[in-house]
């Protein structure tokens, strides 16, 4: 689970941002000016992401990420006002990682913040696990050997599941990651998309278990 930092001086803002991301299982820090959010940095050590306003009290945005950027290469993301071109060009120059302009679309936000943690996260280039081969970068599948015939958007939805295996993924989070935050497709897409896998991976496909009212998981011990 994601530990994220957000520091953000107007209070129902920051609690509208904390309750996008405890919906998203993330681990949450609060800070309500700019001098907290750096005492919060140096506390917790274990921080994955920073999500700072640019506009706050005793120090701002700008300032915090100046200092964040002396000491760490942590993923962060500035918050700004609609056409605030200026802070935005000034964020990136100092070494914010994106920025998000207020006011902003749940699914939006959630992709912005789901595709900075990607960015640093490590993954493995391979997988293989009882039988079923995966080679990241040639983007190629076995099954005991043979190469499985997959569409890329099967490939995708494979890889994502496996490398959040033992997690129940929500339909709308596995659309966000495999589909991307702006289809506007039927939902049930997903399911087709498990079936033709579920039939493609043979007895592997039953690892691929449903979980009701929520999504599905790839289950391994």
């Amino acid at each position: 689970m994601a530990k994220i930092l957000i520091a953000e001086d107007e209070m129902r803002i920051r609690k509208l941002i904390v309750d996008y991301l405890q919906n998203e299982n993330y681990s949450v820090i609060e800070a309500e000016n700019g001098e907290k959010a750096l005492q919060e940095f140096y506390l917790n050590g274990d921080i994955d992401l920073v999500i700072l306003d640019i506009m706050m009290p005793k120090k701002t945005g700008l300032e915090v990420l100046k200092e964040i950027r002396k000491e760490s290469n942590i993923p962060v993301l500035i918050l700004t006002a609609l056409g605030s071109t200026e802070d935005e060009i000034r964020g990136l120059e100092l070494g914010a990682d994106d920025y998000i302009t207020k006011p902003f679309k749940y699914k939006i936000f959630i992709a912005r913040i789901k595709a900075a943690l990607r960015r640093v996260q490590k993954t493995e280039d391979k997988y293989n696990l009882e039988g079923l081969e995966i080679d990241k970068n040639k983007r190629e599948v076995k099954l005991n050997g043979e190469v499985l015939q997959l569409s890329p958007r099967e490939y995708d939805l494979l890889l994502y599941l496996i490398e959040n295996r033992n997690i129940a993924l929500k339909r709308d989070n596995i659309l966000d990651a495999v589909w991307g935050y702006d289809f506007y497709g039927d939902p049930r897409t997903i399911d087709t998309h498990i079936k033709l896998l579920r039939s493609k991976l043979e007895s592997v496909g039953d690892k691929i278990k449903t979980v009701r009212a929520v999504g599905y998981r790839f289950e391994v011990e």
